[in-house]
């Protein structure tokens, strides 16, 4: 199976008023398609830099993100902004959708942007809703659904492009046990697409159900471990 998204020795250090700090240090790793990957960490370990490298919201100091052939880090702020549209998805905790959209029309709205045709933007979110089961809360405002169902339309909307890769940054962060557990299902539905799911999370419970869990301290990666191992390691300690 091919690497779909690639971090290799990357560095961020920003300039503050009290000296240099060094935000993510020298973090290598791929992340593949069909899987989900937590990157996990105390407060302030450089997870949500990490994830703001790969994603091209912001360019490294020194290093290198690679999505298949497309060097990320060399791509223009323009250029970024279109690869992060029709490539990346995004879910947050805040949910971030549009407060005076509906359910559709927060789905519609990157596929708009991308210039997908109307015909075919309305086929792609009635299929998005039904798969999130919200065929009947597509005319809702965002103020009239719950926690999780506002959570399942900003993934409806992530899909929306039919992206690579998803980013979910604490998307359970505002939710309850049992509907972060919901949230968590559809993240690993998305990855058996074959896409590539990154999630960043506080959630210990959440973390465990990754396939893969990649954690950060003072921003850099002290372990790595793969989900699948792990369980081969408990059959056949067993």
């Amino acid at each position: 199976m091919p690497l779909v998204l690639r971090a290799l020795d990357l560095r961020k250090v920003y300039v503050t008023p009290s000296g240099m700090v060094e935000a993510v240090v020298d973090v290598s790793h791929a992340f593949t398609p069909g899987s989900v990957t937590a990157v996990v960490g105390p407060s302030g370990s450089g997870k949500s830099t990490l994830l703001n490298l790969l994603a091209g919201f912001d360019t490294p100091t020194a290093g290198e993100v690679w999505l298949d052939g497309d060097a990320v880090h060399t791509l223009s702020e323009r250029e970024r902004s279109s690869l992060r549209l029709r490539r990346f998805g995004f879910v947050f905790q805040s949910f971030n959708l549009v407060a005076v959209l509906t359910a559709e029309q927060n789905v519609a709205l990157p596929m708009g942007l991308a210039g997908v045709p109307t015909t075919l933007r309305r086929r792609r979110v009635a299929h998005l809703l039904a798969r999130f089961g919200l065929e009947r809360r597509g005319d809702h405002l965002p103020h009239r659904l719950s926690g999780g169902e506002r959570q399942r339309v900003a993934l409806a909307r992530a899909l929306a492009n039919d992206p690579d890769v998803v980013f979910a940054d604490e998307p359970t962060g505002a939710l309850d046990t049992t509907t972060g557990a919901l949230v968590m299902d559809a993240l690993a539905d998305v990855a058996a697409d074959g896409r590539t799911v990154i999630l960043v999370t506080h959630d210990r419970t959440l973390a465990e159900r990754a396939d893969e869990r990649l954690t950060l301290r003072d921003g850099r990666v002290v372990a790595a471990r793969s989900q699948h191992v792990a369980d081969f390691a408990l059959e056949t300690d067993s």
